[in-house]
């Protein structure tokens, strides 16, 4: 079980890094990268436009929430921000973005036609430095072959609540539902949070992490990865 670091109001003076966003799977994995950190949750339109597609979306939505998290902060510091989504070609030529659902309809609907195909799943990774209006964005891409789960477990899953503040209606590490058949990309960009993405681009600006986050990632979700070290070796 991933945990989330405890931010008390008295260390802000102390805090360099900023997570413009309040999802909890995202504090969970940046938690791994050994910095202390405090949250700037933030709001903006995750309407796409027209005629965008998933690698134009995330981008733009990351390089948003990093900006408007800026007017909110109260002292120098990298504020880190992200967007992922789900990207489905279906049985079309044309990619269609998939994001949180409306309802369960919607949830039942997107998954029925995630079941027995690929996916990819895109997050872009914008960090801004406030002192001087550096910026820094990196992407994540990872095929995601799902599993031919039936109507029942759909329904089941669904149910539950929880795809439904999710882009493609799931969790990879849901328990109970394990959608995906076999992942051989990065298992922490299906999360939300590309850690290796996220390492080598604050190394960049000058805020290295001080512990193996390879290691500490693979660990935390059991996960083998075979990607890491290209990865963190390749220009962002």
């Amino acid at each position: 079980m991933l945990e989330s670091p405890d931010m008390n109001p008295g260390d802000e003076a102390d805090i360099q890094l900023y997570l413009a966003s309040n999802s909890p799977r995202r504090r969970e994995l940046l938690s791994l990268v050994g910095l202390k950190y405090s949250t700037l949750p933030t709001w903006v339109d995750e309407t796409p436009q027209p005629g965008e597609d998933g690698l134009e979306y995330v981008r733009r939505l990351a390089l948003n929430k990093a900006t408007a998290a800026a007017n909110f902060m109260r002292n120098d510091g990298l504020i880190l921000a992200a967007d992922t989504t789900v990207v489905s070609h279906g049985t079309g030529e044309k990619a269609e973005i998939l994001g949180k659902p409306s309802d369960q309809s919607e949830a039942i609907e997107i998954l029925r036609g995630l079941r027995g195909h690929s996916h990819q799943v895109f997050t872009a990774v914008s960090i801004l430095r406030s002192s001087d209006g550096t910026i820094l964005s990196d992407l994540c891409a990872t095929d995601v072959p799902m599993r031919d789960y039936t109507d029942e477990e759909i329904e089941s899953y669904v149910a539950s609540g929880d795809p439904m503040d999710k882009a493609g209606a799931y969790a990879i590490q849901h328990q109970g539902f394990h959608p995906v058949k076999e992942l051989h990309g990065c298992y922490a960009n299906v999360m939300g949070l590309p850690l290796c993405h996220v390492t080598r681009n604050l190394r960049k600006i000058g805020l290295p992490p001080p512990v193996n986050v390879p290691e500490r990632c693979q660990a935390a979700l059991d996960y083998e990865c075979s990607v890491f070290e290209k990865f963190l070796n390749e220009q962002a």
